[in-house]
């Protein structure tokens, strides 16, 4: 056999091998699961109706219950938006992935899932809100808000660069996210994060959302007029009332022109993003709101009444977005056959106060702002209907994800993944979940603290210029009304539990919290 023939040859069977190979690959990542992770900002699960507190309708969001798993105890590590987007993306908590609080800028070069995802053959991309300061990295493409964002006519930082979109901000996003997915390889899988703005303050509603809920009056929660009796001082000096703290002009859009303080100039930059359609059927449906607020000029407690309706009435129709471009997200993998193959993950950064407590905002770890919806549809592994009650954190997500895709979880992941759970092989993966807070001062006066909760207590401690603890029994007080610290009944239970939380506190290596 001459050197020409054996060359041809070699070349033949390095080409076979190759082309075996490849389609391996090929058909490797054809099998994988494609992931949609959609995330709001601020969406209580009380304003999902799978959740059962009916309060409103999201037909799309249950969709996801109905057809794949709902969480009923799924809590995040860390109550406020840029540190709990960093655990999610780290599987890490504050103390460790190093955002411990809003101000501060994310450090991009730690491993994430994204990047984990990437580096194994999928496709990624990010659209929607971010909230970290440093640019995304891990993701082939990122389209993303500046800062919080806006509502209308929105501005984004796409690769690097400005550019202005001209409509309602959530749909944008889910409209920029269905359009890299029709641009993506189609031979390779996908991770889509789809992280909308809305439900975030100041609550502006879509243009053809406005008359929505304005025949409803809602039912004020029990602890409305919560006056923080047997608790700490932290319930009573935040600032994060709905009754005190709640702008009238910034949130609730009773806005007239003349001097204002300075929420009601803020309010008047979002509205100078409007086109002038928009800004016309605007001003007509909120002018008549302010006419009818000014003639009855409501005082005490009327006036608290009125400003719950308002933020409710305006918080639910924002709502009310989320849920249909959601729907039209699932739709958009019917009609394409990805629905059978792609996880679609559906969550908030944290849970949100619909006036328990009196409260909006978020930041504690009592129970309406430490709980998150958490939905997970995957028709192919995860059996319709679903109902999981064991202790979930978003810590879990990054290691969940990278489980489903066949990669293992990085050492310095410190959550757990989910799929057990989801596959029916476990009823729980921990006993108690580790919350830490630390952004004090701050915005809304919220002191730091940290804590442990398991599945029936709660102890809280908080520290910096306070040293005071609270001790809640869910079974018996699940709007955590009685502090039973320094009950003597309950001293031995005392003991225990907070050697349960140094114990985690030990194994999440947190040196931070005091």
């Amino acid at each position: 056999m001459n050197k020409t023939i054996r060359i041809i040859l070699a070349v033949a069977l390095l080409s076979a091998v190759c082309a075996i190979y490849f389609y391996g690959q090929h058909k490797k990542n054809k099998q994988r699961p494609n992931i949609i992770f959609i995330m709001s900002d601020d969406h209580a699960e009380q304003a999902i109706s799978a959740y059962g507190y009916g309060l409103n309708e999201t037909p799309h969001i249950d969709r996801l219950a109905n057809e794949g798993a709902i969480f009923k105890n799924s809590f995040v590590a860390n109550s406020i938006c840029a540190p709990s987007r960093a655990v999610m993306l780290t599987g890490k908590f504050s103390h460790v992935n190093g955002q411990l609080n809003n101000t501060q800028k994310f450090d991009g070069s730690q491993l994430t899932y994204p990047k984990l995802l990437q580096q194994a053959g999928y496709q990624t991309a990010l659209v929607g809100k971010w909230h970290l300061k440093s640019d995304p990295t891990g993701f082939d493409f990122w389209s993303v808000h500046y800062g919080q964002g806006d509502y209308y006519n929105p501005d984004f930082k796409e690769m690097g660069k400005r550019k202005r979109y001209e409509g309602y901000s959530t749909n944008i996003v889910r409209e920029n996210g269905i359009d890299w997915l029709e641009k993506r390889d189609k031979d390779k899988p996908f991770a889509l994060l789809m992280h909308f703005k809305a439900p975030h303050r100041n609550w502006m509603p879509e243009i053809s959302k406005l008359n929505m809920y304005e025949d409803r009056e809602f039912p004020i929660p029990a602890t409305y007029w919560d006056e923080y009796e047997n608790r700490g001082s932290a319930a009573a000096e935040q600032e994060m009332s709905i009754i005190k703290d709640m702008k009238v002009e910034w949130d609730l859009k009773m806005f007239d022109e003349g001097p204002q303080d300075v929420s009601a100039g803020n309010y008047k930059k979002k509205l100078d993003r409007m086109n002038p359609d928009e800004r016309q059927k605007w001003d007509e449906f909120y002018n008549q709101l302010r006419n009818e607020y000014r003639q009855k000029a409501p005082e005490g407690k009327e006036l608290a009444k009125w400003k719950f309706q308002r933020y409710m009435r305006d918080y639910l129709k924002v709502v009310s977005s989320v849920d249909d471009n959601i729907g039209k997200v699932l739709d958009y993998l019917d009609d394409n056959d990805l629905a059978e193959n792609t996880i679609v993950v559906y969550t908030s950064d944290q849970g949100f106060y619909l006036g328990e407590h009196g409260w909006f905002d978020k930041r504690f770890m009592y129970e309406q702002s430490l709980r998150t919806p958490l939905l997970v549809r995957y028709p192919k592994k995860i059996e319709a209907g679903t109902e999981i009650k064991g202790m979930v954190q978003n810590i879990d997500y990054a290691p969940t994800f990278l489980d489903y895709a066949e990669l293992p979880a990085h050492k310095d992941m410190q959550g757990l993944s989910l799929k057990p759970l989801l596959d029916g092989k476990k009823t729980d993966i921990r006993d108690a979940i580790y919350y830490q807070y630390f952004e004090y001062p701050g915005p809304h006066a919220v002191k730091r603290h940290y804590g442990i909760r398991t599945k029936r207590h709660k102890l809280i401690h908080f520290y910096n210029d306070v040293d005071e603890w609270e001790l809640y029994d869910l079974e018996n007080d699940p709007m955590e009304m009685n502090n039973l610290y320094n009950d003597v009944a309950y001293q031995n239970l005392v003991d225990d539990i907070k050697q349960q939380l140094m114990n985690l506190k030990k194994t999440y290596n947190d040196t931070v919290s005091n």
